[in-house]
């Protein structure tokens, strides 16, 4: 491992540039959330070291683009090594994370998971014309060098969703991570590249200025992005005069929608489930619950039975369910949307306040007595505090659950699956669940309406994103 000791006595990370461990001119101190600490010290990428990746990455993508069956294998030895080093990543990612160890091992899994189904994936070939005159054909072609940003939320994940289908596809890869979250990706990057050839996966780190960097680069053929809309504006706004390829998977405020002939007990522990894993860190959680009014009482009485006995704590501590918020301001958000909901008049059934002590703390929150209008409702709060608000007509609840800019994911829970799917139909969502939550397939298209993002990942959908096609005709008269 590519760790020495940085002057402040914390670990210091190299990044990976045409196969090679690189340190950055510059470091950065990382936060351990259970702490509010610096525990170890990231590479700060430089311009000229990010020319030199996108370089190492024009070099190698000839070779590697002629080959499918080579990048297949190549593909399956990642899953192998993630699966090698899991013992020394899953606590790395827990430690500038934050979740439960358990679930840093998850992560993984599901990771090398997708490394392996997507080996297993074939660019199609359609035939659109074969007669006396001519054959033609569509194709699909690599993009070229891909520009990657990641975010702090399932950093590896994440990774993995960008770097395994554009590798597949014959594209080379400059990915950059979240500063709140570099070192298990720039770890990771090391791993990878013992089993991957010169310059196809160059893994660099840095501020925001660096993605920025990226986003502008002239050699860069198509950038993809996970993180805020805010941000996620600027990178479409930035590549268009050089005409990228772009994928975006930005935010989401997805509403559960809860019929009246649901099992409350059996729905309330999946809700919570789906509405606070990873301390409600995840862009497709449920974030708004409408609910109605004739079960309202008993599903909030449930989930807080739920809150209340969840344990929330360090994520090396192995009792703990839940971990810290990830970063201050994140920290700082939470607390702000659940203090403005407190002072329109909303009750805290839960939680709404920090845990005493250092760290990012903050307790699964449930709250009552809001709806449009308020910030808790309208905007993502990407945390665990989670809005729970009555109906009585079900038009109703499909036109709040609709009036937003999001359109990320949505769900319906009820007893009869025929009148949950005729309800799915209104939603307006990329993807929509029924009696279940945020839970993607590598097989099946995820991205956002609206808002929420352009293009898709996972599935053949994704792994043409990164493709540009090219049709190819051939005379026969």
């Amino acid at each position: 491992m590519a760790v020495s000791v940085g002057k402040t006595g914390t670990q210091s990370f190299v990044m990976t540039i045409g196969g090679e461990c690189v340190p950055g001119k510059m470091s950065f101190g990382v936060i351990n959330p259970a702490t509010g600490k610096v525990f170890a010290e990231a590479p700060e990428c430089s311009a000229e070291q990010l020319d030199a990746a996108v370089s190492a990455a024009e070099r190698a993508f000839p070779d590697w683009s002629r080959d499918m069956d080579r990048r297949r294998q190549a593909l399956l030895a990642c899953a192998e090594a993630i699966k090698t080093h899991a013992e020394e990543l899953a606590p790395l990612l827990t430690r500038e994370q934050g979740r439960p160890l358990p679930l840093a091992h998850q992560e993984l899994e599901f990771s090398l998971g997708w490394f392996q189904f997507t080996a297993g994936m074939n660019l199609p070939v359609e035939v659109v014309q074969d007669d006396p005159t001519a054959y033609i054909e569509v194709r699909h072609r690599p993009c070229g060098v891909v520009g990657a940003i990641t975010p702090w939320n399932y950093p590896l994940l994440m990774f993995t969703w960008k770097v395994a289908p554009a590798l597949l596809a014959g594209d080379t890869v400059v990915i950059k991570p979240s500063p709140y979250t570099p070192l298990t990706t720039l770890r990771f990057g090391e791993i990878l590249n013992e089993v991957l050839p010169a310059g196809v996966l160059n893994v660099v780190s840095g501020d925001d200025e660096l993605g920025a960097m990226i986003t502008r680069h002239p050699a860069i053929r198509k950038v993809a992005f996970t993180g805020s809309v805010a941000t996620g504006k600027k990178v479409a706004a930035a590549i268009a005069p050089d005409l990228k390829r772009l994928t975006l998977e930005l935010g989401g405020n997805d509403a559960a929608i809860v019929l009246d002939d649901i099992d409350v007990e059996t729905a309330a522990a999946k809700l919570f489930g789906y509405a606070f894993a990873n301390s409600g860190q995840v862009c497709c959680a449920i974030k708004r619950i409408y609910v109605h009014e004739s079960v309202a009482a008993q599903l909030v009485e449930a989930l807080a039975g739920i809150a209340n006995a969840t344990k929330v704590g360090d994520g090396m501590d192995p009792e703990s369910q839940l971990g810290p918020l990830n970063n201050k301001p994140q920290f700082e958000r939470v607390i702000e949307l659940v203090e403005d909901a407190r002072r329109s008049g909303a009750t805290i059934v839960t939680g709404g306040k920090p845990l005493d002590g250092e760290g990012y703390f903050y307790p699964p929150t449930l709250v009552t007595g809001v709806g449009s209008g308020t910030r808790l409702v309208d905007e993502e709060q990407f945390g665990p505090a989670l809005p729970i608000i009555r109906y009585t007509d079900v038009d109703e609840a499909i036109r709040n659950a609709n009036d937003t800019t999001y359109g990320l994911g949505g769900s319906v829970w009820s007893a009869d699956p025929e009148r949950a799917v005729a309800i799915a139909d209104r939603l307006e969502s990329g993807t929509v669940w029924i009696n279940m939550h945020m839970m993607p397939n590598p097989a099946a298209p995820f991205g956002g309406w609206k808002w929420s993002g352009v293009g898709v990942e996972n599935g053949i959908w994704g792994l043409t994103g990164f493709t540009d096609l090219q049709t190819l005709s051939i005379a026969r008269a």
